[in-house]
């Protein structure tokens, strides 16, 4: 484990063990059958990074009531309902090493849990009887949607340029964690302009998780990644590594990448072939860089507060999006 990691895991530590705990107590499901397939995308290896930040944001802003760890779990469900339901949208086989969980259950089970679980969490956000907090929630439901949708219309299409990729991932990912850390800041009473800091900090982040993301589904190790590589590409997703390549490749090499795109990547020869080519047109190299500029602005929204060891941590975070393996 790199220091980076363990510096953010030690300090962390305490909030991830009641995070686990909220998870559970909080899912409440009538039939068992829910608990099983929630807890097995819940349980198999995800970072809760989302409810991390969403405590972390309400802490810097100085929240000192009870219910942060309890409110963190609904970006944890919103998360797994994602998952759940992308999964059954994509055919795909395997999440984080393990089977999907389709494949166990069947996709109307599976869709039907990931109903339950965006249930719960807008129930678990009613609690608070903040406006704000539960228009925030509801918001950063309809925009995963609305960016899956976005995603699905698009997929296999060769002409995406890289300003209406950036609105799919808003939507898709950043979102997501926009949300966790603008509503820490909401739970805590913080001033708009702490609250307009984080939210800023979460959309930075979140676009530089999902082009590492890009990245890595390009470049990771299969076995450390959990699922194969090449796997974005096989589904006819266009992602920023290859709409660069794209856009820079000479005649030659965009028709030998089209050609591949339309089969759908079959063997791992044709990967190599893209990924020889997405190299060569500087994709790999711009989505680094890209992603670098968007944790740079991260870690500058959160000038306006103190030092301190929560801040620091924050940083750390971003920092590390930019060297995650999976």
């Amino acid at each position: 484990m790199n220091t980076l990691k363990k510096r953010i895991l030690d300090r962390i530590q305490p909030d991830l063990a009641l995070i686990e705990e909220e998870l559970t107590r909080n899912l409440e499901p009538h039939i068992p059958l829910v608990s099983h397939v929630a807890k097995y995308i819940m349980l198999s290896g995800g970072k809760r990074i989302r409810p991390v930040l969403m405590i972390l944001s309400a802490r810097i802003c100085g929240y000192e009531g009870g219910y942060d760890k309890t409110l963190s779990v609904v970006f944890e469900y919103l998360h797994a309902a994602t998952l759940l339901h992308d999964d059954v949208v994509d055919g795909a086989e395997v999440r984080r090493g393990k089977p999907v969980a389709h494949s166990i259950w069947g996709n109307p089970a599976t869709v039907l849990v990931g109903d339950y679980l965006l249930a719960r969490a807008i129930s678990i956000a009613s609690k608070t009887e903040q406006v704000t907090i539960i228009d925030t929630i509801a918001s950063v439901t309809a925009d995963m949607s609305e960016g899956e949708i976005h995603q699905l219309l698009h997929r296999g299409n060769l002409n995406l340029n890289e300003a209406e990729y950036m609105e799919v991932i808003r939507r898709k990912t950043a979102c997501l964690i926009q949300g966790a850390c603008r509503v820490g800041a909401l739970l805590a009473g913080a001033p708009e302009d702490k609250v307009q800091a984080l939210t800023r900090y979460g959309y930075d982040l979140g676009c530089a998780f999902q082009l590492v993301d890009d990245l890595l589904d390009y470049t990771a190790d299969d076995k450390i990644l959990g699922k194969a590589t090449g796997t974005d590409l096989k589904e006819g997703k266009m992602t920023l590594p290859l709409i660069y390549a794209m856009a820079q490749a000479s005649d030659k090499d965009r028709h030998r990448l089209a050609t591949i795109i339309r089969d759908g990547a079959r063997n791992p020869e044709d990967f190599s072939t893209v990924l020889e080519l997405v190299r060569k047109h500087g994709g790999i190299t711009y989505t680094e860089n890209r992603a670098r500029e968007h944790v740079g602005r991260a870690r500058e929204s959160l000038s306006v507060f103190e030092s301190s060891e929560t801040r620091s941590t924050l940083e750390d975070v971003a920092h590390y999006v930019l060297k995650r393996e999976t």
